[in-house]
């Protein structure tokens, strides 16, 4: 199995400031925890392109690409109290876009058979006309929205401890795309909770999994198998992004959950085998630890590759059972 891969320097060039989490180190810990994992062998190394008007505006109105624009053009700065723009953000947002759209336009052509991309800045936190959370472009929804218009149905799974609210914003009200979100509650940005479950347009199509601090592993996985997996398969879904943030590591400095780098290897290779043969790709959210990023991150690759690696033991215990009971209760009274 060929896992597409994309991690470019270029990307350092987006500046948040001393001291800011998001920062250019996060790809450089990424690009050494698969040098450290030795998964080079797994790997095809793609080249991107930017994203083009027409495909950031299924998303993004004109007016918001405009302003994010002219923010930048001079000279960026604090577009809100978390999230920091500097010259090249705009233009490195629309090629972290672009990259996403590449891997998918190779993989529908047949080569390789899962895709893990690394940009930044971050994407899922933005909603149609507004930038937060360290996140400018929703590169998941662009991507998403562009195979709705070849008529695919998509599942998009967050893995992030920040709960997405741009894309579940987005595709709130389209039948055509199934968003699943695990995440820490209450946290950041204080929505996903179970009772939203998508628009009236769209009953059903949003599946939110809040968990507590400290909540580990296992509690994942049952919900993949109890909830998720049944949901997907009823879906029908022809592709699935997954938001990988892995801010869910227990050694992150921004979240409570308790996940180690193995739990993320285990979580992928279920949810991989929930999505058709080389119809997975993947984009890096969060993660602010440098060492978990980068053992989550090849754990994830490794996985995406039909490897199994545990860089650290997965884990049980710990809160969360009570909450995927709730999750799971929600969603049979929709009839799910």
């Amino acid at each position: 199995m060929t896992v597409l891969y994309s991690c470019e320097e270029v990307f350092g060039e987006h500046l948040t400031g001393r001291g800011h989490p998001e920062r250019p180190a996060r790809l450089d810990a990424v690009d050494a925890g698969i040098a450290a994992h030795h998964l080079r062998d797994l790997l095809l190394p793609i080249e991107g392109r930017p994203a083009t008007d027409d495909e950031l505006q299924a998303v993004h109105p004109p007016e918001y690409l405009a302003t994010i624009e002219r923010f930048c053009a001079n000279g960026g700065g604090h577009i809100d109290s978390d999230t920091v723009l500097s010259s090249r953000s705009e233009e490195l947002a629309r090629r972290g876009s672009g990259i996403l759209l590449s891997a998918i336009e190779r993989l529908s052509g047949g080569l390789g058979t899962a895709a893990f991309v690394a940009v930044r800045p971050p994407g899922h936190h933005a909603t149609s006309d507004v930038a937060m959370g360290f996140c400018v472009y929703n590169h998941i929804a662009v991507a998403a929205a562009k195979l709705r218009e070849g008529g695919e149905r998509v599942v998009v799974v967050d893995i992030d401890a920040h709960h997405g609210n741009g894309t579940q914003d987005i595709f709130f009200d389209e039948p055509g795309v199934l968003y699943v979100s695990w995440h820490q509650s209450p946290h950041y940005p204080y929505s996903g909770g179970v009772h939203e479950s998508g628009g009236p347009g769209a009953p059903g199509t949003t599946i939110n999994v809040p968990l507590p601090a400290g909540a580990t592993g296992e509690h994942y996985r049952r919900s993949i198998a109890e909830l998720v997996a049944p949901a997907i398969e009823s879906f029908g879904a022809d592709w699935m992004l997954i938001s990988a943030g892995f801010d869910a590591h227990r050694s992150d400095p921004l979240c409570d959950l308790a996940l180690t780098s193995g739990d993320v290897g285990d979580i992928t290779a279920d949810l991989r085998s929930l999505a058709p043969t080389g119809r997975v790709a993947a984009l890096l959210e969060g993660g602010y630890d440098l060492n978990a990023l980068a053992d989550c991150s090849a754990a994830m690759v490794a996985s995406l590759g039909g490897v199994q690696l545990h860089p650290e033991a997965p884990t049980s215990g710990g809160p969360g059972s009570e909450f995927v009971d709730v999750a799971v209760e929600a969603r049979h009274r929709l009839g799910g």
